[in-house]
């Protein structure tokens, strides 16, 4: 598996590091490791003291490439590093283009002053911008080193066929565990149940039958995710909860003490009244680690 990791030396981009240790490497794997000097949109060039910050962050560029090649020194891995000028998200999505990566890891640096988990612009860019499946690196729970617990959720549509694909690819251990989840939501999801309980009977029963075949349709639709992923897990549950996506993924995640959710890049795009920004809304809130899925994954 080919990686690009984004670093800038801080504990976050340290985070996406020490992620990587975690999984099980081989010679066969490539680790690119990228630093982007960064312009500041907001400095001016012809001021006296931009030359010398330029000059700064040149001489420390090669520490920050350092301090991550030798954290993942002991990896069997073949490492690589790459050191460009511009705008982070922007050579971060140009280096994905050029050096074609399955996928980008990288850490979620939050945004200051704000006691959350609400990632930072560079993050939420690549993320939404980038043709490549990305993972974003939270804080893990697991106290087991090698020990990964994951909510895949799936709604049948070729954005999380292309996430579950890209997770065949990452090399985890053999004791990882997979949960696959699918929310159903409801036709009256928006309208309470005391309500619900004054409707015609007759119509009250179609919707019961409507809500049965729903039910084996996540079944059925379970069962087929299940058989691709076994081939490369062994530990696989299943899971489907009634309601709206957003909540059910992140209530999910939260109960199971999940320590990565993926998803697909366009969200749960069968599900109703949910719009295309919901994997960035998980990016944003999770408590932990989010994989992001692109159709276009190769």
């Amino acid at each position: 598996m080919k990686i690009l990791l984004p670093t800038d030396g801080s504990e976050y981009s340290d985070a996406a590091v020490n992620f990587l240790k975690r999984l099980d490497v081989s010679p066969q794997d490539e680790i690119t490791i990228l630093h982007v000097i960064s312009d500041d949109p907001f400095q001016d060039s012809e001021d006296y003291y931009y030359p010398r910050i330029r000059e700064i962050k040149k001489s420390v560029a090669p520490r920050i490439l350092d301090s991550a090649t030798n954290i993942l020194k002991p990896l069997p891995a073949k490492i690589s590093t790459v050191l460009v000028n511009g705008y982070p998200d922007r050579c971060i999505v140009d280096t994905a283009v050029a050096l074609n990566p399955d996928i980008i890891v990288m850490g979620q640096k939050r945004l200051k002053g704000i006691e959350s988990h609400i990632v930072g612009s560079i993050t939420k860019s690549v993320s939404i911008s980038s043709p490549k499946p990305v993972l974003v690196i939270k804080p893990f729970k697991s106290e087991t080193p090698d020990r990964i617990k994951i909510l895949f959720t799936t709604d049948g549509s070729d954005y999380a066929k292309k996430a579950g694909e890209t997770l065949t690819l990452l090399p985890f251990h053999d004791n990882t565990e997979i949960t696959i989840l699918h929310v159903i939501t409801p036709a009256f999801y928006d309208i309470p149940e005391k309500f619900m309980e004054k409707i015609d009977s007759s119509l009250r029963n179609d919707f019961k039958r409507y809500c049965s075949g729903e039910l084996k349709e996540s079944q059925k639709l379970i069962a087929q995710t299940a058989d691709y992923l076994k081939n490369k897990f062994s530990n696989i549950n299943t899971l489907t909860t009634l309601g709206d996506p957003s909540d059910e993924i992140l209530y999910t995640a939260n109960e199971l003490k999940s320590d990565m959710i993926v998803v697909g890049s366009k969200g749960m795009g069968g599900f109703r009244g949910v719009v295309e920004s919901l994997s960035r809304f998980i990016l944003s809130v999770a408590h932990c680690s989010v994989l992001i899925g692109k159709k276009e994954a190769s």
